[in-house]
């Protein structure tokens, strides 16, 4: 590892969890090219609005969705 990454991550570990994952994200992103990650999400929501109006996809409502949401326990 360079010594310039050291430094830089030994900077990221001082920051607050949020910090650090608004960071991971930005450096994520940072990979991909802007239009890369929008067309991706074009096809995903064009797919997506196929399988509803072929009927192949359970719609569920908000609240229900958000009830689930609320009650699932992550294990790691």
């Amino acid at each position: 590892m360079s010594s310039q990454l050291e430094m830089l991550e030994a900077q990221a570990l001082k920051l607050s969890p949020e910090e650090r994952a608004q960071l991971a994200d930005r450096l994520i992103a940072s990979l991909f090219q802007e239009n890369e990650i929008e067309n991706a999400w074009a096809v995903e929501v064009e797919r997506r609005i196929r399988e509803i109006e072929a009927g192949r996809a359970q719609l569920i409502p908000a609240a229900d969705a958000i009830a689930r949401a609320r009650g699932v326990v992550f294990r790691i």
